[in-house]
């Protein structure tokens, strides 16, 4: 067997292969036997069937392509290998023929992962717009807590205010006919954050409790009811009770409510670590931004287009996914966004994640930078609480789909190269 290599103008490895007449004939000798075992040919037993018989019963083609499938992975395999070669795809036969001889001639490429030169990458000098807590930050997370541990009280005595919450019953008429859907009971409605008709809310606000009166409205142009859009309706109020948020005060035992914490200076210290760890995640963030620009500006790489198609039908795939989760047509919204701008946009991008990915990949190899069995379990229990399943779960999807482990393994790889570079960059300030 002679194989001869060449490099072509696409980044190809292109490989004419010859197999000598006796390795083609002993190749085909053995396809014969294996397939005879499992093709039912009349008046023999399985296995027993002569070469002669077998081809005229499944044809000649379908047993060149057994020897084909025999004999060329390891022919692939060894000479990818031995000459170090990286590759980013499986090879493909362009052409083979059995010759006269009996030998076998084969030619085939296959893409090879292009060649590019690092900068470097460590001790970068990086300036950002660098993100600082604000002063009250503390004081926001402390009301999201009182509003999250508030309750409603009843109040006497008193009107309503646009701060409270009204329980009321309603009936809607336009023209003097009752609306469908447009009636209610027993129904608490934040006079602060309504979502009713504009002026509704609005209306109930210097009332009593226990009052009936009736308020004008208009629906808007755009509402998505035809019968009631743009016209005046009247509704019909009984405010059956008026109720304010009583929020709960700052003390230990709000500590230990929230989150078992044993005082007030044991919540404002975990909750001061939360916000360390924000600012820190926001300009580890931006500085990624920069450090991969940088990066990409200064690394030469050219991508062929083969791979550039394949990570846009990827790119596709997830968006099609992400769509049609959401409940929306796919095929809709690509056709209003505009066939020839969107290829072109995803065409941009998919070379960019492309490299960005060499480059990972590079950085990764030249650091010795590993993802270990500990990275993944850490990412699945991520992923089960983010999704609020079980790690047993998120396991049976990754063993369902093998694609699934490799985009974790991609993921992590990312996470831990990014980290990386950031660890080694001067990180400064804009002026």
């Amino acid at each position: 067997m002679s194989v001869n290599l060449e490099k072509n103008e696409n980044n190809e490895l292109v490989m004419d292969i010859k197999f000598e007449t006796k390795e083609t004939k002993d190749a085909y000798d053995r396809a014969c036997k294996r397939l005879a075992q499992h093709v039912n040919v009349p008046g023999f037993r399985k296995g027993k069937a002569p070469a002669k018989i077998l081809e005229k019963h499944i044809g000649v083609e379908y047993i060149q392509r057994e020897v084909l499938e025999s004999l060329l992975p390891r022919v692939f395999s060894e000479a990818i290998t031995k000459n170090n070669y990286q590759t980013v795809s499986e090879p493909s036969v362009d052409y083979f023929n059995f010759e006269d001889d009996g030998s076998l001639s084969v030619k085939a490429k296959v893409e090879l992962r292009p060649e590019f030169t690092l900068p470097e990458y460590k001790g970068m000098d990086i300036k950002i717009d660098k993100f600082k807590q604000a002063d009250i930050a503390m004081d926001r997370e402390i009301d999201d807590i009182k509003e999250k541990h508030s309750t409603l009280q009843t109040v006497e005595g008193r009107q309503s205010t646009d701060k409270d919450f009204v329980n009321i019953d309603f009936e809607g008429f336009v023209d003097g006919n009752a609306i469908k859907g447009g009636a209610a009971k027993g129904y608490l409605l934040d006079l602060a954050h309504s979502n009713f008709i504009p002026g509704f809310a609005e209306q109930l606000v210097g009332k009593d409790a226990g009052s009936e009166f009736s308020i004008n409205v208009k629906f808007p142009d755009e509402y998505h009811d035809d019968a009631v859009k743009g016209k005046d309706a009247e509704f019909k109020i009984k405010l059956n009770e008026i109720k304010e948020k009583v929020y709960p005060e700052l003390n230990d035992e709000l500590a230990k409510k929230v989150g078992n914490f044993e005082n007030v200076d044991a919540l404002k210290a975990d909750i001061q670590k939360y916000l360390d760890a924000s600012e820190k995640a926001e300009n580890d963030k931006r500085a990624t931004a920069v450090i991969y620009d940088k990066l990409l500006s200064e690394t030469e790489m050219k991508i062929q287009e083969p791979m550039i198609k394949r990570e846009m039908e990827a790119m596709l795939s997830e968006m099609r996914q992400r769509i049609e989760l959401q409940g929306q047509n796919f095929d809709e919204i690509m056709e209003k966004e505009g066939g020839e701008k969107l290829d072109s946009e995803m065409h941009d991008e998919a070379e960019k994640r492309i490299k960005t990915a060499l480059i990972i990949s590079q950085i990764a190899k030249n650091e010795n930078i590993q993802v270990t069995s500990a990275d993944i379990e850490a990412k699945v229990i991520e992923i089960s609480r983010l999704y609020g399943t079980t790690r047993e779960q998120i396991v049976q999807e990754i063993q369902k789909n093998p694609n699934l482990f490799y985009s974790l393994n991609q993921q992590i790889m990312g996470q831990k190269v990014t980290q990386f570079l950031i660890d080694n960059a001067n990180i400064t300030s804009k002026e």
